[in-house]
This record gives structure tokens, sequence and C-alpha cells, in this order.
């Protein structure tokens, strides 16, 4: 079974981003919410990356297995790297997802270099029934990008196959 979520990646006004999760089908037997990431300040001067981390909330009823996937968005095109576009204005500020904390595994389909986050039913969770698990997500700006301040956004979708 697949379901697919669809997250609204925002970089707006002093260069914070969030993620808004919008998940509305009948009867599903995964749903994924709580979703969010705040960079905080995008420095263009700064010779660091900017990161952050985020959490997503899988929730599941009498499944032992789910793999969780991120698509590519329209803006980019890409995987690697992912762009968000300054809204009313032609800026692309590059970033990315990640699934470990030392930023190296790109969060994606399974092609192009990424991998998928597969879970497992958790240890002590009711052999029927319902359960839920927390998963962290890291995110990067890279350094050096001079870019415009603005709203800047992007548009991507997890997809839960279980």
């Amino acid at each position: 079974m697949v379901r697919k979520i669809e997250i609204l990646v925002l970089l707006g006004l002093i260069f914070s981003l969030s993620f808004k999760v919008e998940s509305s089908f009948s009867q599903p037997r995964c749903s994924i919410g709580g979703v969010s990431i705040n960079f905080g300040s995008y420095n263009v001067f700064t010779p660091n990356p900017t990161d952050s981390t985020g959490y997503v909330t899988l929730n599941c009823e009498d499944v032992v297995r789910a793999d969780l996937k991120l698509s590519v968005s329209s803006t980019s095109g890409t995987f690697n790297p992912r762009r968000m576009k300054r809204s009313g204005g032609g800026d692309f500020l590059d970033y990315n997802i990640f699934i470990d904390g030392a930023r190296t595994v790109i969060f994606g389909d399974g092609t192009g270099g990424t991998q998928t986050i597969r879970v497992h039913k958790p240890p002590g969770a009711p052999k029927k029934g319902p359960w839920g698990i927390q998963i962290t997500i890291y995110a990067r700006i890279p350094p050096g990008q001079d870019v415009s301040a603005g709203s800047y956004s992007d548009t991507l979708t997890i997809t839960v196959e279980w």
C-alpha cells in the first residue's frame, strides 16, 4: 500500500525554514505528521553551513514495516542539491535533507545516491493495533550562497509504503 503526503518547504523573511504537512486520506494504515524544521537566520557571509533538525512522526496500525521515500521537487528537479525558489524573484537557495546526523546520506527515493528510511514496529509495541515512532531528519543549507533576502519555498512529497 502506498500513501503520499505533501510537505511545503518554506524559507521566509530572514531565511527561516519550516515544513507544513497536509494529510487527508481516509482509513490510513500509516500516516505522517509533525514535520518541522527551522534554520533560524541564514547569513550569506558565514563560511559554515546552516544546519537544523526536524522530526517525522509515523503512526501505523497492524503494519510491521514501512518505507519512507522523499521525492524530488519541481523546483530543483534533482536530489542534490534541492533548491528553494524566492517568491517573486529568480533566486534559488540550495539545501538538502539527510537521514543521518553527519549529513552524508541524502533522504530520497533510493535513486541517484539517495536512501529511503525504513522503520519497523518498535519492540514492545502491541502485536496487533496501533504504534508510532518519531524519526529525526537533518537539514543543511550550504554556505556561500549569494541570494537576496525574501521568502523561499519548495514542495516535497513523502511516500509511505508498507
